[in-house]
């Protein structure tokens, strides 16, 4: 397959590096780089396989940051220079994204923007400017393919928090959830929970995706993602420390979905959520909601004003996910007895919610349109994934759009599958216009769930000058076909 060439020229690349792999690699890297490595590191990240105990009757081996999952809590001062010494103590080359930061194309962590890989047995010193504000994340950008020790089904992730200049600390106290699951394995095709999201869907772009399972060679589903333990902050659902609050306690809530694929929602009986922050950046309209569904690497920043004592379960609606470890349990100071749970009622997920009612965004610069469309099995087994037609070469890795420095492009996407994508521009954010056919305006993200056979449309100004990676972040289309690369002319 395309993917298995592809990462064996990104692997044979790096070898001529195993030689030297105490020294420093500064190839390709601009000045800024290259003054690090007189500086004293602010944090040192070395990726190596461990052991994470997820239950005492479920420990995992799998490759971690710092021997540890989550890896550690990198606290960042907004436009303060950082930097971070990465070593890779594996037999294969790495990569570290610096998801959601905007930050130069070499330092991303991405090979399809031309980052230098971390050699096997190497380390590679990294600075950057931390920006914007807010909960960002790190993690592995490898090719995994068709191996499940690779990529994001590994357990190297890690949360970033960068300060604002001016903290509001309109909070008591902050938690960082860490949502992830663990031991996967592959099975033919299933069906994606739709529902939850606002919006329906449109009949045109289900007839486009019935033509093609029709017209498709192989009639069978591709294979899908599955998993049999799930955990909070490396912990299943009662093995680990419970969030002790007080009544009357405001605690900000970070929460990460780590997964690899998969969608994540999360509540906490007799409770609400007051969504401050969208992947980091603040919504122009905070408001409460009953629960919070997160795509694939999304990120809720929310306020729970601990007014409903008890001992309770915070846990993912889906029961055999739950019970399978995907919780945590909240103890209210003095309370005692079993946790609780009790299931809400359905609740659609709406980010127009969270924009300027009645405010109209900017008017883009230039318009372009993208239809999704699986192939269903094509590839060896595995779905094909195409936009407009084609499927990202894993062989040659070229840009296949060019924007200009200053100009306001509008992405409108047409699903034509009925998978839910979580779309992921790198090293810029960009506002929702339309999701589900509801005008919004204001909503700054970097991560974006596609219903399907919705449509959705989002703008970003040209502002990161340097090689640009768009993709789902479902760790299985993006490695088939769905991703493309901007250049700036």
């Amino acid at each position: 397959m395309q993917i298995d060439r592809r990462a064996l020229l990104a692997y044979g690349a790096t070898l001529p590096l195993a030689g030297s792999a105490s020294h420093l690699v500064q190839a390709a890297e601009q000045a800024p780089q290259a003054q690090a490595s007189q500086e004293k590191a602010d944090y040192t990240l070395r990726i190596a396989t461990g052991l994470i105990e997820l239950a005492p009757d479920h420990i995992v081996s799998t490759t971690l940051y710092n021997g540890q999952f989550p890896g550690p809590l990198l606290r960042f001062k907004e436009g303060q220079r950082a930097v971070v010494d990465v070593y890779n103590d594996t037999d294969t080359p790495e990569l570290v994204h610096w998801h959601g930061q905007m930050i130069p194309s070499e330092v991303d962590g991405s090979a399809e923007e031309g980052t230098p890989f971390i050699p096997q047995h190497g380390m590679r010193r990294i600075a950057l400017t931390p920006r914007p504000a807010g909960l960002r994340f790190y993690h592995t950008h490898v090719v995994a393919g068709s191996d499940l020790n690779r990529g994001t089904y590994t357990g190297q992730v890690g949360p970033v928090y960068i300060e604002p200049k001016n903290e509001p600390g309109a909070y008591d106290r902050e938690v960082f959830l860490v949502l992830k699951e663990f031991a996967p394995s592959f099975s033919r095709g299933g069906d994606m929970a739709m529902d939850f999201l606002a919006g329906e869907p449109i009949k045109e772009l289900q007839a486009i995706g019935k033509k093609a399972d029709d017209e498709a060679e192989e009639k069978a589903k591709g294979y899908e993602v599955g998993y049999d333990l799930f955990s909070i902050n490396g912990k299943m659902l009662a093995h680990g420390e419970p969030i002790r609050v007080k009544q009357g306690e405001r605690v900000l809530f970070h929460v990460l979905n780590a997964s690899a694929g998969e969608i994540r929602s999360l509540a906490l009986p007799g409770h609400a959520f007051k969504i401050v922050a969208l992947d980091g950046n603040p919504v122009p309209t905070p408001r409460d909601v009953p629960l919070l569904w997160l795509g694939t690497a999304e990120r809720i920043s929310a306020v729970v004003e601990m007014n409903h004592p008890g001992v309770w379960v915070m846990g993912d609606l889906a029961d055999d996910d739950r019970k399978r470890g995907m919780g945590i349990v909240v103890e209210y100071a003095g309370a005692k007895g079993k946790p609780q749970w009790t299931k809400p009622k359905p609740y659609r997920w709406d980010y127009t919610l969270f924009g300027n009612s009645g405010a109209a965004p900017a008017k883009p610069d230039e318009t372009m349109e993208f239809t999704v469309l699986k192939h269903n099995a094509a590839l060896d087994g595995f779905n094909q994934w195409t936009l407009n037609g084609k499927a990202f070469s894993m062989e040659t890795m070229k840009p296949t759009y060019t924007v200009h420095e200053g100009r306001r492009y509008r992405l409108k996407f047409r699903n034509a599958s009925d998978d839910i994508h979580p779309l992921h521009l790198h090293r810029h954010s960009f506002e929702l216009v339309r999701v589900g056919g509801k005008p919004t305006a204001g909503v700054i993200k970097d991560v974006v769930m596609l219903g399907g056979f919705q449509e959705v449309e989002f703008d970003f100004v040209a502002d990161n000058p340097g090689m640009t990676l768009f993709h789902c972040h479902q760790q299985l289309h993006m490695d088939f076909g769905f991703m493309f690369l901007f250049d700036y002319a």
